[in-house]
C-alpha cells in the first residue's frame, strides 16, 4: 500500500468526507492536496507533506514504516515514543584522505543525530552505533565528501568482512578506507575509492599490526546534496 492509499484511509478513518475537507482543516489548497495524493507524496514540499501528517496525527517517520509495513496505523509503543528512532553520539569528523587526527569530541560537546530505525535493517536495535561527518575525498566514488556514517564498532578483524569500508587509525591517526587482506602476503590494505589518483591504498604488514587499531565498519551514510 502507498503513502498516498494509507493518507486516504486515515482521511476516512477521522471522519472527513472529502479531500477538500481535509485540505481546509488543515490549512493548504484543495487542489494542492489533490496533486500530492494523486502525483506522489514524494513530489510534495516537505511543508505540506508535515501539516498532512500532523492532520492525521501521525509523523513522517510513522507514514514510511506503515508503507514499509503494508500497515494502515503506525505502530506505537506508548510508553515509548521515540521507539521508531535511534539516537546516534556524532563523533566529530573523520578523514577520507591521508591520515588525520580525528576531532577532538568531550562529553561536552557530543552531538546526536536520530535515524529511523528501519533505515538502519538488522543494526536498528544496536545500542552503540555512532555516527561521524566524511571529511576528505578519497572515498567520494562511494561516500562523497560531507556525508554523514553510522558506524558498527567492532572488537577483531575477524568480524569485518572483504571490502567492509571502516574506520581505523594507523600510528595514532585516523581514516576510512575499503578494507582488504591479503593472507598470502600476509598484509592488511586499506583502500581509496576516489576520483582523485592522488590517493594510494594503505599497507598494514601482519608484524606491525600494533600499530593498527580497526575501531567501526561503516553500516549507513547519508549526504546533503546542496
Amino acid at each position: 500500500m502507498t503513502k498516498e492509499e494509507i493518507v486516504e484511509h486515515l482521511m476516512k478513518k477521522a471522519g472527513y468526507n472529502s479531500r477538500r475537507q481535509f485540505a481546509e482543516a488543515i490549512g493548504i489548497p484543495p487542489t494542492t492536496l489533490n496533486s500530492m495524493l494523486t502525483r506522489g507524496l514524494g513530489k510534495a514540499s516537505i511543508d505540506n507533506v508535515l501539516k498532512v501528517c500532523k492532520g492525521l496525527g501521525i509523523t513522517v517517520e510513522e507514514l514510511e514504516e506503515m508503507e514499509s509495513n503494508g500497515r494502515l496505523s503506525p505502530s506505537r509503543d506508548r510508553a515509548k515514543p521515540h521507539s521508531i528512532k535511534l539516537e546516534l553520539p556524532l563523533y566529530g569528523s573523520i578523514a577520507a584522505g591521508a591520515l588525520s587526527t580525528v576531532d577532538p569530541i568531550t562529553k561536552d560537546n557530543v552531538e546526536y543525530i536520530a535515524l529511523p530505525k528501519h533505515m538502519l535493517g538488522k543494526y536498528a536495535d544496536s545500542k552503540d552505533l555512532f555516527a561521524l561527518r566524511v571529511n576528505g575525498e578519497s572515498m567520494n566514488k562511494v561516500i562523497p565528501n560531507g556525508s554523514y556514517v553510522a558506524c558498527k564498532p567492532i572488537d577483531t578483524i575477524d568480524e569485518l568482512k572483504e571490502d567492509d569500508i571502516v574506520i581505523f587509525s594507523h600510528d595514532n591517526e585516523y581514516s576510512m578506507k575499503r578494507f582488504r587482506k591479503d593472507e598470502e602476503n600476509r598484509l592488511l590494505i586499506f583502500s581509496p575509492e576516489s576520483t582523485f589518483k592522488k590517493y594510494h591504498d594503505i599497507v598494514v604488514p601482519y608484524d606491525t599490526v600494533n600499530d593498527l587499531k580497526i575501531y567501526a565498519k561503516v553500516i549507513w551514510y547519508a549526504v546533503l546534496l546542496d
